[in-house]
């Protein structure tokens, strides 16, 4: 078995990643997976590399050969709730350290933040900005994070990614007070500095920090899947 193709360097389309990714879960090579997809190795190359389009006739061959769906390679089965899929091949958790669980959150994204409502304990989903060192929220006046942030209680917010063709991802989780800013020079600095507007429109001018305690974050790694280094299988969790 050829083994020095197993790993494409630069996939550089997510249907690429994922074939060269399935590719070297399955320890196949090019030709193989060819063989199988009664195909050509520079195809299969072409297709973890170069950005084709290929045909549903191909694709469906291509699935069969990697032993997995259409729709996982082509990531169709984004839209679906996460989770529904069969765990991957010897998985192994990692805890995240601190410094990396910031450079996750990176500056800005999506998350849920879990807050005392009317009607008790309630999550809900929210755009956030990292500012100096604190999760920003913009949120109306009357919203149950408004409420919540006027008494400074505490919350917990989370931000996680999932890859679940290959059923790996990694969470990310602050625990703190939530304070409303109501300094106007305060506020006018935070502003300035979100460039993500909330998804859910207008009327959201409330400003709300999170002053995390406690940063916490954990991985699920799968062999073979993207972000894990060939020959990993048998590691132990690392060392970050």
């Amino acid at each position: 078995m050829n083994t020095a193709d197993r790993h494409a360097p630069h996939a550089t389309s997510d249907l690429g990643r994922r074939v060269a990714a399935r590719r070297a879960q399955l320890g196949l090579s090019r030709e193989e997976v060819a063989d199988r997809a009664g195909s050509t190795p520079g195809f299969i190359a072409y297709v973890e590399e170069r950005v084709p389009t290929p045909g549903i006739e191909f694709l469906v061959r291509l699935a069969n050969a990697l032993e997995t769906t259409v729709q996982d390679l082509t990531g169709s089965t984004a839209d679906r709730a996460p989770g529904g899929g069969r765990a991957g091949y010897r998985p192994r958790m990692e805890e995240i350290d601190e410094a990396e669980c910031w450079e996750l959150l990176d500056d800005h994204g999506v998350g849920r933040i879990a807050v005392e409502g009317r009607d008790g304990l309630m999550v809900i989903p929210v755009n956030y900005q990292v500012v100096d060192g604190q999760i920003v929220f913009m949120t109306a006046a009357d919203s149950s994070l408004a409420r919540t942030a006027a008494s400074g209680a505490e919350v917990a917010f989370e931000e996680d990614r999932l890859d679940e063709a290959f059923s790996q991802g990694c969470s990310v989780l602050l625990v703190g007070p939530a304070r409303t800013v109501s300094d106007e020079t305060s506020v006018r600095r935070i502003k300035d500095a979100v460039h993500s507007e909330p998804w859910a429109g207008d009327g959201r001018d409330t400003v709300v920090t999170l002053s995390p305690r406690r940063v916490t974050g954990r991985r699920i790694r799968v062999p073979g899947a993207p972000g894990t280094a060939p020959g990993s299988a048998d590691q132990g969790p690392s060392r970050q």
